[in-house]
């Protein structure tokens, strides 16, 4: 038992360094702009004794109740197989293949989290930059081009992956968050009666003395809760222990101590509101301190980055994206992916985000409403985990429910104010992706619907094909088919065009099952149909890229095995065209052929050998 400890004990603490970056590094940004916008922001409240002591009560209540309690207790324990984030919360809670509100909820609040990509890099690199105006005025014209050529550098670096400097990134959080707790322990010393805040009575008494004001503050106060969500999408790089260690160990800690030294500077002095961050430190400490401030905004960037090429991943093998194109970055860590289109749309959008808003005060006005939203989403979510698959009784789920969604709904009322100041990008930003996932993928039901609608059964065109006339050609054909129980499409469009059949034909289908990921051992489904026919049914899971090249390798039958490079692959690849009268909207229909005629080809996405295929289609009406 001891010797089993003794093993565990670095390989925890490796972990827990690593997750510094990933998956604090969001939140762990927060304080260079939190404090801030809560007395200097669009909805600022004076800089009084109490209201400070009032701020300072939200915040650390807040990163009680919704870190500590809600995500931490909560809502890592509901993982999908040992992986996070909104889109595995919500395959685990719908019954499977169904539509209706749940998937609407959990597609909106992954579309949303494409909105928060765009943000969180902008106002995270811009405030850490700007402690540079806080050293000297002089670099106040030079804040934004510094600003734009970090964040051109750190999206260019994309393709090269993250697994070289990957493991710089949890010593320089750690140091990050060693010297935020150092910058506030001074100031806590000289004002001790700041911890007067630690009584939730003074958030109390902040909404009953400033009324209106002091609840359109939650907005501000909601920026210390922005990274929530990476805890549980990274869930399953980590798993639950070393995210919980690193928390109460280390970041929770830190992130009170600087936030509790910023309200007793502000209680000593009340014009250091401006940047309260920045001025804890010492005039010689700022340009190290504003060097390592974008060192952390970057890797907390870079983490923002690696989720949406997740999710995007995700959402392809759930059928809510066309295939695009995904580069694997590193050979050892199966997670490391690049998604060019991915990658090159959330750099547009992050440099268009500062160039139009120029300072992270006023980005601050647009950040919180998606996030807080997303936050609604997921505590609907798990409510439903709770009473379906958890067996808790519909008290102890409404009770919980109850509880975080009033904390959730109160910071998501609050961050509505925002939205004439900007808060309408995020909303907009999640409004577009939500209708690319919904148009592709009802245009996909739609396809379906039509090529199902001219199959032929395959058993009944097994038994003609055997007992038919067609010339046999050596060899073995590979059709690809999306259907289990129809023949392929291409299989019948090269009989009627080249009136021949080979003599092992194998109808491979590639399933993605709403799990992270498939056991080896349940990945390959054989089933001989005839002496010429058999289906071969591949498993895979969301996190996962379809390999049917590699995989054709695990086939039992040595008749329908051999050198995958010996064989003919035949694909269908139809094109869409508009019908006179359809179901979906032109203008939809426009945008799913757009998506469809530009998504990656069959034979990419599937690693098959160009030289082997044979693409045969027809045009379809939509």
């Amino acid at each position: 038992m001891t010797n089993d400890t003794d093993r565990a004990e670095p390989r925890l603490g490796l972990l827990c360094l690593t997750a510094l970056g990933v998956v604090f590094g969001d939140i762990g940004t927060s304080p260079l702009y939190a404090l801030r916008e809560c007395f200097f922001g669009s909805h600022a409240v004076p800089v009084s004794p109490s209201n400070i002591l009032g701020v300072l009560s939200l915040i650390t209540w807040s990163l009680i109740l919704v870190v500590s309690v809600k995500y931490l207790v909560f809502i890592l324990r509901a993982d999908n197989k040992g992986e996070g984030g909104i889109l595995a919360l919500m395959s685990l809670v719908r019954p499977k293949q169904s539509g209706g509100a749940l998937l609407f909820f959990g597609l909106f609040g992954a579309a949303l989290l494409y909105g928060d990509g765009v943000i969180t890099p902008a106002i995270s690199v811009l405030s850490a930059v700007e402690g540079l105006d806080v050293a000297t005025p002089l670099f106040r014209p030079y804040l934004v081009p510094i600003t734009v050529l970090i964040l051109t550098g750190l999206f260019f670096f994309q393709h090269r992956g993250t697994g070289k400097v990957g493991m710089a990134f949890g010593p320089i959080v750690l140091c990050w968050f060693l010297v935020m707790a150092v910058l506030g322990i001074p100031h806590i010393l000289r004002e001790p009666g700041v911890l007067a805040a630690l009584s939730p009575h003074h958030a109390v008494r902040f909404f009953l003395e400033n009324g209106r004001a002091g609840f359109l503050a939650l907005g501000a106060v909601f920026l210390s809760l922005t990274g929530c969500e990476a805890m549980y999408a990274d869930l399953g790089h980590f798993s639950r222990r070393p995210i919980r260690v690193s928390w109460f160990g280390l970041v929770g800690s830190a992130l009170l101590l600087n936030y509790f030294g910023q309200g007793a500077l502000l209680l000593q002095e009340p014009d250091a509101a401006v940047n309260p961050f920045y001025r804890l430190a010492p005039g010689w400490a700022l340009y190290p301190l504003v060097a390592l401030a974008t060192s952390a905004t970057v890797i907390a960037s870079q983490a923002l980055i690696s989720g949406v090429f997740s999710l995007t991943r995700q959402a392809i093998q759930l059928g809510f994206l066309p295939r695009l194109r995904i580069a694997h970055t590193s050979a050892e860590t199966e997670g490391q992916i690049y998604v060019p289109v991915a990658n090159w749309l959330l750099f547009v959008g992050t440099i268009a985000i500062v160039l139009g808003f120029r300072s992270s005060s006023s980005l601050a006005a647009a950040y919180g409403v998606g996030v807080s939203l997303i936050m609604v989403i997921t505590t609907v979510l798990a409510y439903f985990l709770f009473r379906r698959h958890w067996g808790w009784g519909l008290a102890a789920s409404l009770a919980w429910a109850g509880v975080f969604l009033t904390i959730d709904l109160a910071f998501f009322l609050a961050n509505l104010a925002k939205v004439a100041q900007g808060g309408w990008v995020p909303l907009l930003i999640g409004a577009g992706i939500m209708l690319l996932f919904t148009t592709w993928s009802r245009g996909q039901d739609m396809l379906r619907k039509r090529i199902q609608e001219a199959a032929v059964p395959f058993d009944a065109f097994i038994q003609d094909a055997e007992s038919g006339p067609l010339a046999r050609v050596p060899g073995r054909a590979v059709f690809l088919s999306g259907s289990s129980n129809q023949t392929p499409v291409a299989l019948l469009h090269n009989i009627k065009h080249n009136r021949v059949l080979h003599q092992k034909n194998l109808v491979v289908t590639a399933m993605f099952d709403e799990v992270p990921r498939v056991h080896e051992e349940d990945r390959v489904e054989f089933i001989p149909l005839s002496r010429s026919f058999a289906r071969l049914i591949l498993h895979y899971g969301f996190m996962e890229d379809p390999d049917v090249f590699r995989d054709l390798s695990r086939i039992p039958a040595p008749e329908f095995s051999g050198d995958p490079y010996q064989a003919t692959y035949f694909l269908n690849s139809d094109a869409v065209i508009p019908a006179p009268k359809g179901e979906l909207a032109r203008w939809r229909v426009r945008l799913f052929r757009f998506l469809f005629h530009n998504a990656v080809r069959p034979s990419e996405f599937f690693h098959l050998p160009p030289s082997r295929v044979i693409e045969i289609g027809a045009q379809i009406q939509l």
